[in-house]
């Protein structure tokens, strides 16, 4: 066997062996995750909308232990405008929360504000109802702001910290930056940008798309 084929059959071999290896952050470019509409249910709620002792049905894995369930319920907001099928993500929070798009806001009639996940205080009102029963909530609706999860070794790499503010630039024909990007890091994060839908649809963007990160 000649020396040019060998050379050539191990950069086979190598290409294979390195598209194999696990992932890790050797790209300057961010994945992004659009982000639909989607409830968190506490306990109690769950129990209302979906039975007593009701649990989550496993659909799709995300990220950090969190995962999409098959379960769905409808929301409704003021004048009895409603969005039907609003898929439930798990596990079981201690708290509800919903998170809706802007746009989402005006169908439903109501006005949620942009906040960090968990910042649920003077939120807008929104009723859910399941197959059960019904629950209402005097605040729990807001439209998520935009933020990159990380996990440690992201976070090394991209030499930012979490709670940092970032700028995002998106390079396509419709691109630009996005400003006031929050990181968030912990161990279980998968490196991945959470927008909604209005701001994938302003920018042109789908699923997998990639982001670089500007540092403020």
């Amino acid at each position: 066997m000649n020396e040019q084929l060998i050379r050539e059959i191990t950069q086979k071999v190598l290409t294979q062996l390195n598209s194999s290896l696990p992932h890790s952050p050797q790209t300057n470019l961010i994945p992004i995750g659009v982000s639909n509409r989607h409830v968190h249910l506490c306990r109690a709620h769950m129990d209302i909308l979906f039975g007593s002792g009701s649990e989550l049905t496993y659909m799709k894995e995300l990220m950090g232990g969190q995962y999409a369930a098959e379960e769905c319920i409808t929301i409704v907001g003021a004048k009895q405008r409603f969005i039907q099928n609003v898929r439930v993500l798990g596990p079981l929070r201690p708290e509800t929360q919903v998170e809706v798009s802007k746009t989402d806001g005006f169908s439903l009639g109501i006005k949620p504000p942009i906040r960090d996940s968990g910042d649920l205080k003077n939120s807008a009102a929104i009723t859910l109802i399941g197959p059960k029963g019904a629950v209402t909530l005097n605040e729990g609706c807001i439209i998520a702001r935009r933020h990159i999860h990380m996990s440690l070794a992201d976070a090394a790499h991209f030499n930012v910290s979490d709670k940092e503010i970032v700028h995002i630039n998106i390079d396509n024909n419709r691109g630009g930056i996005l400003t006031n990007v929050l990181i968030r890091v912990d161990h279980s994060f998968t490196l991945q940008m959470h927008i909604d839908t209005d701001e994938a649809n302003a920018f042109d963007i789908n699923n997998d798309d990639g982001a670089s990160l500007i540092k403020t």
